[in-house]
């Protein structure tokens, strides 16, 4: 495994097109508590400061913790292609009706009565702590790599592992 730390503008743009092209994520809250709150979350849009934005309901248990403790944690899983995003961030709520319909799409109908549904808010995760595993070659290369290093015995460079500094 390689190591490439990346920083500023690098770093953002690696937030954006994993988080973006992972898309789903498991959010916890409330992470001082044992057993922390989980759920899955759809990726709406990472911004130019690398800000993470998602839509939820006002009510739910995740938005109350963020009410609460903002302190969140963000883990984007990509299994078949070999990516893997961690963010340890602040979540911070926001009810602005233009920042949420530019947010929302047709999908989001399966859980609220459209974008001026009263219980929707905008959550929005500023990044703190950020590591991420990303293949160097495409999925067939890595995993040819692979058998390799367990055919010879040697290990073979197939993902990159870092650490982003936003």
């Amino acid at each position: 495994m390689s190591i490439k730390n990346l920083y500023n503008e690098e770093a953002r743009a690696k937030i954006k097109e994993m988080a973006e092209s992972i898309d789903m994520c498991m959010m916890s809250t409330d992470i001082d508590k044992k057993p922390f709150h989980s759920v899955v979350m759809s990726t709406k849009q990472v911004d130019s400061e690398g800000k993470i934005w998602f839509l939820s309901g006002k009510s739910s248990e995740h938005t109350k913790n963020i009410e609460k403790d903002g302190h969140t944690y963000l883990m984007y899983s990509d299994p078949g292609s070999f990516k893997f995003l961690n963010v340890f961030g602040k979540a911070h709520l926001h009810d602005e009706r233009a920042k949420i319909k530019e947010l929302y799409v047709k999908t989001d109908d399966a859980w609220f009565d459209g974008p001026d549904d009263p219980n929707i808010v905008a959550i929005h995760v500023v990044p703190q702590d950020v590591n991420y595993w990303d293949p160097k070659s495409n999925k067939l290369v890595s995993l040819a790599k692979m058998v390799v290093g367990a055919i010879t015995g040697e290990q073979q460079e197939t993902i990159y592992e870092g650490k982003v500094e936003v």
